[in-house]
């Protein structure tokens, strides 16, 4: 078998009402180049990278098409050999940023077309560590929400299934902050996990304030609550408090989280799959947070990150932010206990839906 074609397409996904954050201001559309890798035997391999209110979408585009001569004429089974072309021919570019975009779009799709033509599921072509895997609820529970709001939909997304879910905290008024936060816990029991997200908008003396405060309320973990790139900061945050730290969607290539274990700046790490590179590399990654007796959990990508997680040892909790299920034929499906259920269906076991590329195509 070898690849013939590579093929992007470009869907704009609404996200109504619009999110706003701190860092990426108001948050109006997902906006996805959906790359197909084409055989001569038929299979067609598929990934998803995307862009948030259509910025710079042309330029992923652009630099998915510069990477086609990598994996035209590639067999599939000798998929590693993507990767390794990959690094030299980006040497210039560097590693990180829309170079690193574009190779993962490709290696999504290899990987998808590596598990069509097993038969298998990528979890089950990996050796899968379990057929379900820890989920929680992400797409909702944001900072323009009234208590009132909150509790309700933390309420819906327990008659839902999940039994974990993830809410918002700011930088100023904590006192404000911590009661929003305790009203979800009071309205989901004590026995669903949550999580904290403060977006990465907080100093360091600001984290361990709000961190303190809100100990009582058993958080599963507080995530980002610095900057990024200040591991030295995140270390201090997560010395001083009992709640986990969780970091790491921001950050590139196994190397990223690399640096991340090595400054003990997260008890939880969380690659993103867009800026791993793609399976690959987050692979790299799951198995580096193994060696550091780190828990790996994911960030986006849901419909791909299942399978991944699911083959790591230390896989942990799978985030569900439902962004992307327009595009899919497939819905993930939650078990009796909440966790969402691996596929038996080959590749990634969801696929892209053509009428609905038709209806959100750009």
């Amino acid at each position: 078998m070898k690849i013939t074609r590579l093929r992007t397409e470009v869907v704009h996904l609404p996200i109504d009402p619009p999110l706003l954050t701190v860092i990426l201001g108001g948050i109006r559309s997902a906006d996805c180049v959906l790359t197909f890798l084409e055989t001569d035997q038929g299979l067609v391999g598929e990934g998803l990278v995307f862009a948030v209110n259509d910025r710079r979408l042309g330029t992923i585009v652009q630099m998915i098409r510069d990477l086609e001569d990598l994996v035209v004429g590639l067999d599939p089974r000798q998929g590693g050999a993507l990767n390794a072309r990959a690094w030299k021919d980006l040497n210039f570019l560097g590693y990180e940023g829309v170079s690193v975009i574009g190779l993962a779009a490709i290696d999504m799709a290899l990987w998808d077309l590596r598990g069509k033509a097993a038969g298998l599921n990528v979890a089950h072509l990996l050796g899968a560590c379990r057929s379900a895997q820890p989920v929680y609820a992400s797409g909702g529970l944001w900072l323009g929400s009234s208590i009132d709001a909150l509790q309700k939909e933390a309420a819906g997304f327990v008659a839902r299934g999940f039994r974990a879910m993830k809410t918002r905290v700011g930088p100023t008024e904590p006192e404000r902050m911590v009661a929003r936060v305790r009203a979800v816990r009071e309205a989901v029991g004590p026995d669903v996990a949550l999580m904290v997200d403060a977006n990465q908008q907080m100093t360091a003396k600001q984290a361990i304030r709000i961190g303190r405060m809100m100990e009582d309320l058993d958080l599963t973990w507080f995530e980002e609550p610095v900057i990024c790139h200040d591991h030295e900061a995140e270390a201090a945050v997560a010395a001083a408090l009992d709640t986990p730290l969780a970091s790491g969607e921001t950050l590139y290539t196994h190397r990223g989280i690399l640096g991340l274990l090595q400054a003990g700046a997260a008890d939880v790490a969380m690659p993103d799959l867009q800026r791993m590179g793609g399976p690959s590399e987050f692979l790299k990654a799951g198995h580096l947070c193994e060696a550091f007796h780190t828990p790996c959990a994911s960030h986006l990508f849901p419909e791909m990150s299942l399978a991944l997680l699911a083959a790591l040892p230390g896989g942990y909790y799978l985030e569900h932010m439902p962004w992307f299920e327009p595009i899919y034929r497939e819905r993930i499906e939650l078990d009796a206990a909440g966790e969402a259920v691996v596929p038996e269906r080959p590749g990634w076991g969801f696929s892209f839906d053509p009428a609905a590329i038709a209806r959100y195509r750009g």
